[in-house]
């Protein structure tokens, strides 16, 4: 969500005439871009692809912020932080439409957060940080003993319906007659969860590890803990009506891919937004070197319930799943996995065939590696191609987070990439 939702929690007061100017100088731009014929041909594709139907891969580009700053058309130039949100928002709209033209589907609406206030879990994580930017962190782990447990509290959630429209009316001001203007929940309208990672940041990863054999109840309860108040907020979200339809244009969902779809929402739709209406999705990046019976006992058996109360379910981000597709197809909603870099491309493709879409996360050490290779490039996708053949498949360059100061590699690639797939389908020029 490209929107800095912290500062739409903050009073909006006023915006400067230059500020209002370059944002519906934008604004139009934006719109423009929205109007062409080619988004309703990428919005069918999605479709498709969420359907099931076989067809030619989507493909999008999902560049880090590190990497924004090597892009000259990312500079904003307003001066607040409000208007700086949306400034980003829209030149990075349309830097995509421009330079790279992915399969994104441009869209004429910017989002209003919700105003919402999180009471928290009761438990706040410790951790060292390194002094480079950006560096990894090392936690500490704050629970220690089954009384700590006692420290963690059921969230609760509250909409504050009358700022979030004084929000909505100053946006509308800002943008009037030119873009729509939509609430949309303060994560994007994206609904995720990953108990086993926040576990392993309250745990400890060591620590964690070592309790899957020698402290295997522990594990346990947290999880419990954590789904329970998991659940707990969107059944609040759901309650409150501060749930938003993710199956439009422009919605992601999952790690990767959008979200159109005319599957949902789901029967029974009354414009009132219920779970079932909507994507939802979960990870457990922590458990990468896990066993599959170890991720079903402590992770998934938690998550499950959790998933198939949404109309559609996604699984997985940056962690290797070929190996564990066997306890993955027991969601019962699951429509979208996501297969990354470390995953044996050959197996997930035995283990998807066209029954989920095949949401391949290429490396992106291929954009952002020292020395730009194309023939490499133009090969793996190749393999690629050829070997999920019969699968239904999207693909997915994310984690970007430098193009080594060559924006251009993000256009020769998705060039590569079109090349290969018209290929593949017998597509020539």
């Amino acid at each position: 969500m490209p929107v800095n939702w912290s500062v739409m929690t903050k009073q909006i007061t006023s915006i400067s005439t230059s500020d209002l100017r370059i944002l519906r100088d934008l604004g139009k731009r934006v719109a423009e871009a929205a109007s062409l014929p080619e988004q309703d041909e990428k919005a069918a594709l999605w479709r498709q692809v969420n359907r099931l139907r076989a067809g030619r891969p989507p493909v999008l580009v999902w560049i880090g912020n590190n990497a924004w700053t090597e892009i000259p058309e990312d500079r904003l130039v307003t001066g607040s932080e409000l208007s700086q949100s949306y400034e980003r928002d829209l030149r990075r709209r349309l830097f995509h439409a421009k330079y790279v033209n992915d399969d994104r589907v441009i869209t004429d609406s910017v989002p209003v957060p919700l105003v919402m206030r999180h009471s928290g879990w009761g438990v706040d994580a410790k951790f060292t940080a390194p002094a480079e930017a950006g560096g990894a962190k090392c936690y500490e782990g704050v629970l220690r003993t089954f009384k700590d447990l006692d420290r963690i509290t059921p969230p609760v959630v509250t909409v504050d319906w009358e700022a979030t429209n004084r929000q909505l009316d100053a946006v509308r001001e800002i943008f009037d007659g030119i873009l729509q203007v939509e609430i949309n929940t303060h994560w994007g309208n994206n609904y995720g969860f990953a108990p086993m990672d926040t576990l392993a940041i309250w745990r400890g990863f060591e620590r964690l590890f070592t309790d899957l054999t020698d402290n295997p109840d522990f594990v346990h309860e947290v999880m419990a803990r954590i789904t329970a108040g998991e659940t707990g907020v969107l059944e609040q979200l759901e309650a409150q009506g501060a749930l938003h339809l993710n199956n439009g244009r422009g919605e992601w969902v999952g790690t990767g891919g959008l979200g159109e779809t005319d599957e949902l929402p789901a029967p029974g739709f009354d414009g009132q937004v219920r779970l079932r209406d909507v994507w939802g999705t979960c990870a457990a990046q922590i458990f990468a070197p896990v066993s599959p019976a170890m991720h079903e006992e402590f992770c998934l058996r938690y998550e499950r319930p959790l998933l198939e109360r949404f109309g559609l379910a996604c699984y997985g981000c940056c962690e290797p799943l070929d190996r564990k597709l066997g306890i993955l197809k027991s969601i019962r909603n699951l429509r979208r996995v996501s297969i990354s870099p470390w995953a044996d491309v050959a197996v997930a493709a035995e283990g998807l065939r066209d029954e989920y879409i095949f949401s391949w996360k290429p490396n992106p050490a291929v954009i952002s590696g020292q020395a730009w290779d194309p023939a490499a490039t133009r090969r793996r996708l190749r393999e690629f191609l050829q070997i999920t053949q019969g699968c239904i498949r999207e693909i997915i360059l994310k984690d970007i987070e430098t193009v080594r100061g060559e924006p251009k590699r993000l256009a020769d690639w998705l060039q590569i990439a079109r090349e290969e797939i018209n290929i593949a389908y017998g597509i020539y020029f």
